[in-house]
């Protein structure tokens, strides 16, 4: 049996390196070839291999004598090659694995696990692949999640708070109870340059406006699109100063889009000389804003200054004045893109001698129905008028009267009351007029006249003791349609 000794000396710490390389091929050597069967080191610093020999190839021959010209120590250029290669190689493998990963879950059972998770996830989980981020903003997901979550939905409160100053506020607020008797807030959602504190809301969209533009923005997902500004076609005459815009959201279900209607108005005081223009902007790839073609009939109006709305379908209703005196429900259709006026009865604002600075009513939805609920009178009587268009075609009203329980009507005699919209179940949603003192809204139950009292905590400090605009809107969790090739 041959053995064969290596002597490789040790001189400084170059070739110590180059010696542990040689150890190293000495090593992938015998795995293939020979087994290593004894190393030494002696006192004259000389490392002693000894080797036992398997078979003998000119290949074994040729790999134990060319490690003796390792003896030279490789460049810092070298060093740096084998460092990327390695970086390499790991990149490599960490995308193969991630690749396998993903692959092994079915697409549908992908689907179905995202639907069930919180909405606040959703917009993390996007940064996990391309192919997660096309798969939660496509249609067919955003419908399939709002089908599953639609039975389990929470409310969720939404606040943008606007001082003198033009600084804003969009918070997040969500129950801390079952019975939802105190919402707190959980995050803050403001934007740099969001000017505007009406908001719009559809299928989990939230409208509002940054430095004149509207902006609508998904809180589930985090998604923001602003949309350009329109350059209305309005000129003003001379004495018009006043210029407003609000934003409605819809959907039009024929074709399967969201759209979003913005009416722009100029008037003189006292509303004299009103003119009035409306824009629709389809929210797709390549959209732009498109001026809406009035009828023959069409009458110029504003709309009232709280701005609430009710859609019932691909149809959206607001409360408008065409004048001081005349009030009227203007209804848009986003299928046809069709405007209609219904003016509402004498009776609403009877007894006012200028019913547009003195009625406090807004629109609601009651049983499936448009209603103006009425409560100029909610503060000294505790009364409120509730009027329901039966039949649009035929102008048709109904009237409901509605008195506040006597233990109840401490709760609306100190301050002044806004409508902000209402509750999955039919409940009214009443906010006090000035929210600087204390934040915290009214529900007013239709059904057996019942108001309770809902606090919201959490609001920053600053805010407090100062004078802000403010507008509210209560949305369902998760319930986001949100889609938008952009």
């Amino acid at each position: 049996m041959k053995r064969w000794r290596i002597n490789l000396k040790q001189v400084d710490s170059e070739q110590d390196f180059k010696l542990k390389q040689c150890q190293s091929i000495a090593h992938v050597v015998s795995s293939n070839q020979i087994e290593i069967m004894d190393a030494k080191v002696d006192n004259s610093s000389t490392l002693l291999f000894k080797f036992k020999k398997r078979r003998s190839t000119p290949l074994c021959n040729l790999l134990i004598t060319g490690s003796s010209f390792l003896g030279l120590a490789p460049t810092q250029q070298n060093r740096r090659r084998r460092r990327r290669r390695r970086r390499r190689r790991r990149r490599r493998r960490r995308r193969r694995r991630r690749s396998r990963d993903t692959s092994e879950i079915p697409l549908d059972l992908l689907i179905e696990i995202l639907c069930r998770l919180p909405g606040k996830y959703l917009a993390r989980f996007k940064c996990v692949s391309k192919q997660w981020s096309s798969l939660i903003s496509s249609r067919y997901f955003c419908e399939r999640l709002f089908t599953t979550t639609q039975q389990k939905l929470q409310p969720h409160l939404y606040m943008c708070l606007v001082d003198d100053d033009e600084k804003s506020a969009l918070l997040s607020m969500s129950p801390t109870s079952p019975d939802n008797t105190c919402f707190v807030v959980d995050q803050d959602l403001s934007i740099p340059g969001m000017g505007g504190y009406f908001l719009s809301d559809l299928h989990g969209l939230i409208c509002f406006t940054v430095r004149k533009k509207a902006c609508i923005y998904n809180p589930s997902t985090g998604q923001r699109l602003t949309l350009p500004m329109i350059k209305p076609n309005i000129i003003a005459d001379q004495g018009q100063t006043s210029y407003i815009s609000r934003h409605y959201m819809g959907y039009d279900l024929v074709n399967n889009k969201h759209k979003l209607l913005c009416t722009i108005v100029m008037y003189c005081d006292r509303l004299f000389n009103l003119k009035s223009e409306h824009w629709v902007f389809v929210l797709e790839a390549g959209g732009s804003w498109k001026k809406v073609v009035p009828h023959e009939s069409y009458r110029s109006h504003t709309p009232f200054a709280v701005g609430q709305y009710c859609i019932s379908g691909s149809v959206v209703h607001y409360l408008a004045w065409h004048d001081m005196y005349t009030c009227a429900i203007v209804s848009f259709d986003f299928r046809s893109e069709e405007l209609t006026t219904i003016i509402a009865p004498d009776d609403v604002r009877a007894n006012m001698s200028i019913p547009a600075l003195e009625m406090k009513a807004d629109l609601i939805e009651y049983g499936g129905k448009v209603a103006i609920f009425e409560h100029s009178n909610l503060k000294i009587e505790g009364m409120v008028v509730l009027w329901v268009l039966e039949d649009a075609e035929k102008k048709e009203w109904s009237k409901r009267s509605l008195v506040l329980q006597p233990c109840q009507r401490h709760l609306v005699q100190d301050t002044e009351l806004i409508l902000k919209g209402t509750t999955r179940d039919g409940k009214v949603i009443l906010a006090p007029f000035e929210m600087h003192y204390g934040f915290y809204i009214l529900c007013y139950d239709l059904q057996n006249n019942g108001l309770s009292k809902v606090d919201i905590k959490g609001v920053p400090h600053r805010w407090f003791d100062k004078e802000c605009y403010f507008d509210l809107r209560l949305m369902d969790e998760n319930e986001s349609l949100f889609y938008m090739e952009t």
